[in-house]
């Protein structure tokens, strides 16, 4: 049973939609497909009925039916006989079926390297925290003669580093034991673990954000599962995350939004989740496992409150949902808000942390708080994919944990610099591009003026750059309409990026029939497969 969009769910994402520029139907039509494009409306969702869609919205149920039916015939609505219009992608080629996912196949990405030149915008990770990394590896090196009587194999983890990981969540307010703490080699290991113990039967359903993080969406399609896409509302202009939509009725151009293209000042995303979406979902599809990232979401950037995060855990309970948390970005935190650890709220969360954002992604250190009988579960899933990590950086890492905080503050300040000069480039070189001002986390999701997200991946190594394209992002070929930009490089490199990218916008609005031969490309293939961290 697809999921179904409440009429005042769509009413809401609507906005005011009406403008007088063209008949009222295809106004309605043009701001629904382009929710669909953007993919604030998931894809194979069941739509209002038009009659409740036309009380809702308080206009003839004559216009809501010649609106769905031009959608049908531009290829964004499909339904059968007797049953609710579902939201897909017109098919255009070879691999796309309707509404299906045109990109199941894992990335088929090289490997992580760039070429010397390049400056990669693929990646939102930092480089080492210096000293702070070299001095526990040095303490390491002191530690690890004890211990090299043993055999070395150890699938939890080694004590100090499992006792530094409880240690740290009790301090956080969620009182834990070193026997609820699994040590992995990083974040996306931690989740293929997962993925293996909780939804290992092929067609299992596994709850996502849309967008996402592209490696967690690999990693589920790997495992055989199938995504259920919940749209991210767009966000507010001051922050209260409310939806927005752009009002002209025309797809893509992006007016009426509140961003930096229209008044120079960013969106920002606090409080930007679908609940009533989110719940519709765990009730009707009752997904095995809901995979999110609360904590300064990758790539939007937004904290969720205290509030959703019980409401979230409520609502996975009623659906028997087992919720998996993503905090590799929590200690992140730009603008010093306030957030409990959704755990917290239940012994049942799954949490899923890592060192490879706030330290180093080269610790490959990472690690899953649960229940002792789920953490025992994963343990033995793990000895299928391998015996346990190397010791020293497990020694290594505890050191890290137990003085977290010391290479913070410097390592946060320049990230706010970097922050506020993305901004600043973006507002005076794109000023057609809207980005939603991140409450942490190492980037900026930003809207563009027109769909040509994929385009500009493709030509982006021509002018230096190397980016991952919006769609990589989500399900079934959505967010062509939007890119994720690091703030980790330096401020000049980001300047020498920003100025990349306009030269790279320029070619393409110089050159329509490159526009359009790129865009049969990616109705072919797909966005370009480049590693992303």
């Amino acid at each position: 049973m697809p999921i179904s969009l409440t009429p005042g769910s769509l009413a809401r994402q609507l906005g005011e939609w009406n403008v007088g520029a063209a008949p009222a139907y295809r106004e309605l039509a043009d701001v629904v497909r382009l929710l669909i494009l953007d993919g604030r409306i998931a894809l194979d969702v069941a739509l209002p009925s038009e009659r409740s869609l036309a009380v809702s919205l308080g206009i003839s149920r004559t216009t809501v039916t010649a609106a769905y039916a031009q959608l049908r015939e531009q290829g964004f609505l499909s339904s059968g006989q007797g049953s609710r219009s579902r939201s897909c992608i017109p098919s255009q080629g070879p691999g796309h079926a309707g509404g299906r996912d045109s990109a199941l196949r894992l990335s088929g990405a090289p490997g992580l390297a760039v070429p010397d030149g390049i400056l990669d915008l693929a990646y939102a990770s930092l480089p080492a925290s210096g000293e702070v990394v070299h001095r526990a590896f040095a303490a390491a090196l002191t530690e690890l003669p004890a211990l090299l009587p043993g055999f070395g194999y150890d699938a939890l983890g080694v004590g100090p580093l499992r006792e530094a990981i409880a240690a740290r969540y009790t301090a956080a307010g969620v009182p834990t034991t070193a026997g609820q703490i699994l040590v992995t080699s990083g974040a996306q290991h931690a989740l293929n673990i997962v993925l293996r113990t909780l939804a290992g039967r092929p067609g299992t359903k596994v709850l996502v954000e849309h967008p996402s993080y592209p490696n967690a969406l690999d990693a589920i399609r790997a495992a055989g599962c199938r995504p259920v896409p919940v749209a991210m509302p767009a966000p507010g202009p001051t922050g209260t995350g409310r939806t927005g939509t752009g009002h002209t009725g025309t797809a893509g151009n992006g007016a009426g939004h509140h961003g930096i293209g229209n008044h120079g000042v960013p969106h920002h995303g606090a409080g930007g989740w679908d609940f009533e979406a989110m719940e519709s979902a765990l009730l009707q599809q009752r997904p095995a496992m809901a995979y999110v990232v609360p904590d300064f979401h990758n790539p939007t950037g937004r904290l969720m409150p205290d509030a959703q995060r019980r409401r979230l855990v409520k609502a996975a309970a009623a659906s028997g949902t087992v919720l998996v948390v993503d905090e590799t970005l929590r200690e992140l935190n730009l603008d010093g808000a306030h957030s409990t650890p959704v755990a917290a709220f239940s012994p049942a969360v799954v949490s899923l942390g890592s060192l490879s954002k706030s330290h180093w992604a080269g610790l490959r250190t990472g690690w899953i708080r649960a229940s002792e009988p789920l953490i025992q579960r994963f343990a033995a899933a793990r000895t299928t994919l391998d015996l346990g990590g190397p010791v020293v950086e497990q020694l290594a890492a505890a050191h890290l944990v137990n003085a977290i905080a010391e290479p913070l503050p410097a390592r946060l300040a320049a990230l706010r610099e970097n922050r506020d000069t993305l901004l600043e480039l973006v507002r005076e070189h794109l000023p057609g591009w809207e980005p939603e001002r991140p409450d942490g986390g190492l980037s900026l999701w930003c809207r563009l003026p027109v769909p040509i997200s994929t385009a500009l991946a493709v030509v982006a190594p021509d002018v230096g750059i190397r980016l991952a394209a919006g769609p990589r992002f989500g399900v079934g070929g959505a967010f062509e309409q939007y890119l994720r930009l690091p703030f980790t490089l330096p401020p000049d490199q980001l300047k020498t990026a920003v100025l990349a990218l306009r030269a790279a916008q320029d070619r393409l609005e110089a050159s329509p029939q490159l526009r359009r031969e790129l865009a049969g490309r990616r109705d072919l293939t797909g966005p370009p497969a480049v590693a992303i961290a």
